[in-house]
């Protein structure tokens, strides 16, 4: 027989590392919290239209295939991919946007046309990119953050010099149109951290952008939680919704033996837990908590945000499935979330049209929206305040796309920092984690395994390898490994 684990939260973490674990012979068993699977991933349907609550971008879609192939499957066993063209596009003002196109030598003639000889320099650096892709799928992100040896082998060291340079340094090297620069400076924005903190290294996102495009899933980004959610019952998980873990009980040897879940105790052998870390930790006595309330909160962490799902009774127009609006300064909205946080005087947005390619996601003549505004985590957050910025961002994009929606409007819903601690028990309300900083980097995040609690174990965006849902599958297989390797 098996050793019992429980797994806390549903995300795509816990999902991977519940079928990692299963396949080893564990015996799991998933506790999710709220009423659906999925954690963040969750999706939201209403009168006809689908929205997913969470991730919408589906990049790295090597890292799907490979966690497939770990069990014999392929992502299309699950599940249809589209590869979206253009990948999405960016606008800078009124009748002012580019389109990234799904192939790499438009790309380069985009880049070309818009400022003469830029082409021959994001080549340069999409090789770099690549290599540090390469380097990071290779050698780097499927290491446990144990040690700093984990990050020395004569690949890594001959990239060294890409964890001190940051990702600002190189662009504007040899780039000098600011169109360009914020084309190559917002995936690390949106998803951890100003391009002024982020080593060089993590320009491996602008490889997975260009040269590995942006795909979708038919269905919606859920669709991937639902076939992972099949994958891991055929190979025999149990699954558990509306299950609050309230503690973590322990014994005098400060070993887990069991879970409080909804007030009922659950003997265990092992826990793992994909849930917030900072939360997961509150759920054990002080003394047993890894890191204190000073650790986290000097820590830099992603952004939180402002959501709205919006029903449109008409088609939207020159916009595409996924859009950016970069009309304001990027900089400063930069610093209102990282250096003064606050809620931004000018917010870049971002608009999700899935229904323009996806005809499941809305009905017949008309359209799905998913506006997004990154946010400070843990700020103000209020109806008022929401109301007002949904005012905001309706008028530029009106203004800026030169159409009316805003009176086609026929429901929204909106997610923000009180929603994200409500439903995720997430630090300060973020909404991906921790950021990826020279100094939050590999072994110096939180650790996998507890050095306080025996048998007890972390996975997910607050661990390694790091925020984002490819990394996220990439932990729930680290964080199996490790487990295996300690329970030997």
């Amino acid at each position: 027989m098996g050793k019992n684990i429980y797994i806390i939260g549903s995300g795509f973490s816990s999902l991977s590392a519940s079928c990692y674990l299963s396949k080893e012979g564990y015996n799991v068993t998933v506790l999710e919290k709220n009423e659906t699977l999925g954690g963040r991933a969750r999706q939201f349907k209403k009168d006809g239209f689908t929205f997913d609550l969470g991730p919408s971008w589906y990049w790295m879609p090597d890292v799907f295939e490979r966690f497939f192939a770990d069990f014999g499957k392929k992502p299309s066993d699950y599940y249809t991919l589209d590869k979206l063209s253009p990948g999405y596009e960016v606008y800078f003002g009124k009748n002012d946007s580019i389109k990234i196109s799904d192939k790499i030598e438009e790309i380069y003639e985009l880049f070309e046309s818009v400022e003469p000889g830029s082409a021959k320099y994001l080549k340069q650096f999409l090789d770099s990119a690549k290599a540090n892709y390469d380097t990071a799928i290779k050698d780097l992100v499927y290491k446990p953050g144990v040690s700093p040896l984990e990050l020395v082998n004569s690949t890594t060291i001959a990239r060294v010099t890409q964890f001190f340079s940051t990702i600002r340094k190189q662009v504007r090297k040899n780039i000098k149109n600011d169109k360009l620069i914020e084309i190559l400076e917002f995936p690390v924005l949106f998803l951890g951290a100003k391009p002024n903190n982020t080593p060089a290294f993590y320009n491996f996102m602008n490889y997975a952008d260009f040269g590995l495009g942006t795909w979708h899933p038919r269905g919606g980004m859920h669709k991937v939680v639902e076939g992972m959610v099949s994958l891991a019952t055929s190979l025999g998980v149990s699954f558990t919704t509306n299950a609050n873990v309230e503690k973590i009980i322990t014994d005098n040897t400060n070993t887990v033996k069991g879970l409080l879940v909804n007030g009922k105790e659950i003997k265990t052998d092992l826990v793992l837990s994909g849930a917030d870390y900072h939360h997961t930790e509150t759920l054990l006595d002080t003394d047993l908590r890894q890191y204190s309330e000073k650790y986290w909160a000097k820590k830099t962490f992603a952004p939180s945000s402002l959501l709205f799902y919006v029903g449109f009774d008409k088609k939207i127009k020159n916009t595409s499935h996924h859009t950016l609006f970069f009309d304001t300064d990027f900089d400063k909205h930069a610093e209102e979330i990282y250096d003064q946080p606050k809620w931004p005087s000018a917010p870049l947005f971002y608009a999700n049209f899935t229904s323009m390619t996806d005809i499941t996601s809305a009905p017949d003549g008309k359209e799905a929206g998913f506006f997004l505004i990154p946010l400070a985590p843990g700020i103000e957050d209020t109806e008022a305040l929401r109301e007002l910025y949904f005012e905001k961002i309706m008028h530029r994009f009106e203004d800026l796309t030169n159409q009316d929606v805003k009176k086609n409007v026929i429901f929204k819903r909106s997610f923000c920092v009180k929603d994200f601690e409500n439903e995720y028990n997430s630090y300060k309300g973020n909404a991906y984690g921790m950021a990826n900083t020279l100094l939050q980097t590999a072994f110096l995040r939180p650790k996998i395994k507890s050095s306080k609690v025996n048998n007890l174990y972390f996975t997910g965006q607050l661990t390694v390898p790091g925020p984002g849902v490819p990394p996220a599958l990439i932990s729930g297989k680290i964080a199996t490994d490790l487990i295996k390797k300690n329970q030997k």
